[in-house]
């Protein structure tokens, strides 16, 4: 019996969707040149009964962490980043869902990395310089978030 070969997907085609702002700003969708820092991190706690058999310790999960996750984009004229930003600063909370849609080379959605209760937490601008050459100014994100699922 011949088995299906599973290619993995490529890491160069995908999109991102901010969802709306609970009683705020609406739903809106980014392209970005990069998406890193997608990770999670689970701690454990030791414990071991005095009637266990083994003299060893039992490994219980307990709490866990997410890390920030960076995106990074050309500059262009939109400011919805921006004015999530801003609005956070200026006291709001923010939490949206941000969903990372994972494209085949056909552009069809293979998987959704969706990021609950994110949260905008940094903003890089772009370097300016008057070098002259092609390089393109650059805008940088960083998100928290709560929880994080494949879909």
């Amino acid at each position: 019996m011949a088995t299906t070969r599973r290619n993995p997907y490529g890491a160069f085609k995908f999109q991102v969707e901010f969802g709306a702002v609970q009683d705020g700003p609406g739903a809106f969708s980014a392209g970005f040149s990069d998406v890193s820092g997608l990770g999670m991190e689970m701690n454990y706690s030791d414990y071991r009964e005095g009637t266990d058999a083994t003299n060893t310790v039992r490994k219980i999960p307990n709490t866990f962490k997410h890390d920030a996750v960076t995106f990074k984009r050309g500059l262009v004229g939109a400011t919805d980043l921006f004015d999530w930003i801003k609005a956070i600063r200026e006291g709001g909370q923010q939490p949206r869902t941000v969903t990372i849609v994972v494209l085949d080379e056909a552009g069809t959605d293979v998987l959704h990395i969706r990021l609950t209760n994110a949260q905008a937490s940094k903003w890089v601008g772009p370097t300016l310089a008057a070098k002259g050459g092609g390089e393109v100014a650059m805008e940088e994100l960083h998100v928290v978030y709560e929880q994080i699922d494949y879909e």
